[in-house]
């Protein structure tokens, strides 16, 4: 069986805060780069996976020295625009009924892509589409590229014109390791570490609490900064503080539930709440090189992540959207200033597209 420890997955796509933050201000100074020289940013991709930079024509690149040269994504902006599209990646999963698996590699696939590429250079909706392809492929759940274009009214082509450059993006390690397993495996650990004591109806609560977490925590940098099973003892560790907070702490919700005996109550209580002491035996057991004090930190720090979460608000996603589609294509400015005009005179409202 394939394990996370001798993976290529732990070898060479876990990096620290600062590494992330090299690569993705290094992939917008090449997009700045590419937009001095070429007048635009978007790459022309080939099926083969071969790409250069769509060079501006001679005629169109006078106008923009004339004309200010539109401006770069800051790595802020970036960062925005990808949060948008992995919140999108989980709400296509969904539409097509797609496991958490298939979700959490899309996902996976999609933040190392961008670990090597300015979204000025390929576009996130374009990508996010072939790392959906790519990861139902590699979980053998195979939906066609027309399937998968028409479900969602897009171009099918577009997703195989981006699969090879996707690929090899990723190195061809297409192996990916999601926290939703190892969830699994710590729930049905700690089920039998609590023993006769609690309900497993409430673990298996605390377990659907703690799943929802986990598609929290893939929408942030977790994936690339920590081990799935850190991960997953985060997500835990949350779900059981929150089902504290609304189960054990609070005596009219024993009324509520009319317990037989609130001493049943204290044992659940004191298992759950003792969850920390759970993760250690999990360290010793597992040979593992972390203290539990590094182990603990590490947890906080996942959780961090989560509470850093934002949903972006639709009218600054509309001016990156306008900047990144400047950056691509310049004349995209023009066409949008005829957009603005046909709406003053009764005409449809332009609409960013971001479906």
């Amino acid at each position: 069986m394939a394990d996370f420890q001798t993976s290529t997955h732990k070898a060479k796509w876990i990096f620290s805060q600062q590494d992330l933050k090299e690569k993705y201000k290094a992939a917008n100074q090449r997009a700045r780069q590419a937009l001095e020289k070429y007048g635009a940013t978007r790459m022309k991709v080939d099926i083969d996976g071969s790409f250069s930079y769509a060079e501006l024509q001679s005629d169109a690149n006078d106008n923009a020295e004339k004309q200010s040269r539109p401006k770069p994504l800051k790595v802020e902006d970036e960062q925005l625009l990808r949060a948008f599209y992995e919140f999108k990646i989980q709400d296509v999963c969904d539409a097509f009924k797609f496991p958490r698996k298939i979700q959490a590699t899309t996902l996976i696939y999609f933040k190392r892509f961008y670990l090597q590429w300015s979204v000025m250079e390929h576009h996130p909706k374009d990508i996010m589409l072939t790392c959906i392809y790519a990861a139902c492929k590699a979980e053998e759940n195979h939906v066609s590229a027309e399937e998968l274009g028409k479900g969602i009214f897009q171009d099918h082509q577009l997703i195989l014109n981006n699969e090879m450059l996707v690929l090899q993006s990723l190195g061809f390690d297409l192996i990916v390791y999601a926290p939703y397993r190892a969830l699994e495996g710590f729930v049905n650990d700690l089920e039998d570490f609590s023993g006769a004591t609690v309900d497993v109806i409430m673990i298996k609560a605390m377990h659907k609490v703690a799943a929802a977490v986990v598609d929290k925590i893939m929408r942030t940098e977790g994936p690339l900064l920590f081990s799935p099973g850190q991960l997953a003892l985060a997500a835990l560790r949350r779900a059981n503080e929150e089902c504290m907070v609304f189960d054990f702490e609070r005596s009219e919700l024993f009324q509520l539930y009319n317990p037989p005996d609130c001493a049943y109550y204290f044992i659940v209580y004191h298992i759950l709440q003792n969850i920390c002491r759970y993760l250690e035996r999990v360290l010793s057991r597992q040979h593992s090189i972390h203290t539990s004090s590094e182990l603990s930190s590490s947890l906080h720090a996942i959780d961090l992540l989560i509470t850093k979460l934002d949903t972006q608000s639709t009218k600054d996603l509309k001016h990156i959207d306008r900047k990144l589609r400047s950056c691509q294509d310049p004349s995209s400015h023009d066409k949008s200033k005829k957009k603005k005009h046909k709406t003053k005179n009764g005409g449809s409202p332009e609409v960013l597209d971001l479906s």
